[in-house]
């Protein structure tokens, strides 16, 4: 208290000095129209500057929040999309009423952890069990294809990443409709292989490489890449094709998990048909 009254003493001239100025502009300000406006139109600007920081700020931390809100509504416009459903052949009889059933269902997700710079990467999930996700599942990004679930727990789920080194997609090229087998070198991870096209394919840098749909894990259609360049191998009727990736894999955020409704009564088929 006593270090107080010591500085108001000591600065009292300077201090009055600032109580005269201020009452003055008050004064100025409430007795002349035009300063009264400027003063209350400056006073206004300030305001909406102060506010819109402010505003710009919540946004900010409210950008995780909608992002997940967005991803979780992407998802379930994919599930509702017509891609996602089979059609039912009615011309003999009617089981439902309806043309349709639905085949795959869609898990928005955010990645926890994620590497792109190994021979062999992995991506972590933040769902699980919990969420309906098993092992098998496809997984996808807003621009391409991104990996096989592999291992689930309760509330987490890891991803063979496309850049591993076991990671084998069933591709073809859209323009032609020729397949085959998408794999990683393991040196670029924008940069991948597709293998087992012949070389009477036409083929073309630019050409768009998309999901075969032969897999019971991804649907057909799903975008992969791009077309950069390709090589006769020596001694074989096939081509080595190399491909950008059409999603940026040391980007993403979220991801959808692809749920195939009808995989578990293909699968029996096949296996039955296998062992005939």
């Amino acid at each position: 208290m006593r270090n107080l009254f010591t500085f108001l003493w000591k600065h009292n001239f300077f201090l009055l000095f600032i109580l005269l100025e201020a009452i003055a502009i008050t004064l100025t300000i409430q007795n002349n129209y035009y300063q009264k406006a400027s003063f209350v139109n400056s006073t206004n600007i300030f305001t909406a500057n102060i506010l819109n920081i402010n505003k710009n700020i919540y946004e900010y931390f409210l950008l995780k929040k909608t992002n997940e809100i967005l991803s979780e509504e992407n998802a379930k416009l994919h599930s509702k999309s017509i891609k996602s459903f089979v059609k039912l052949n009615n011309k003999i009889f009617y089981i439902t009423d309806t043309l349709y059933k639905q085949k795959y269902q869609y898990i928005s997700a955010k990645i926890i952890s994620n590497s792109v710079n190994k021979r062999n990467n992995y991506i972590t999930l933040n769902k699980g069990k919990d969420n309906g996700i098993k092992n098998g599942m496809a997984v996808i990004a807003p621009n391409g294809i991104v990996g096989i679930v592999k291992d689930v727990s309760k509330h987490f789920s890891s991803v063979i990443s496309v850049l591993h080194k076991q990671a084998k997609i069933s591709a073809k090229i859209k323009k032609n409709g020729y397949t085959g087998t998408i794999i990683w070198n393991g040196i670029n991870y924008k940069i991948g292989t597709l293998k087992d096209i012949p070389t009477h394919a036409k083929l073309s840098t630019g050409d768009t490489v998309i999901t075969s749909g032969y897999s019971s894990m991804f649907p057909k259609g799903i975008l992969i890449g791009t077309i950069i360049d390709y090589k006769k191998n020596q001694g074989s009727n096939f081509y080595t094709v190399y491909l950008k990736f059409s999603e940026d894999y040391n980007k993403i955020s979220y991801v959808y998990v692809i749920n195939n409704l009808l995989k578990k009564e293909q699968k029996k088929l096949e296996t039955s048909s296998q062992n005939d």
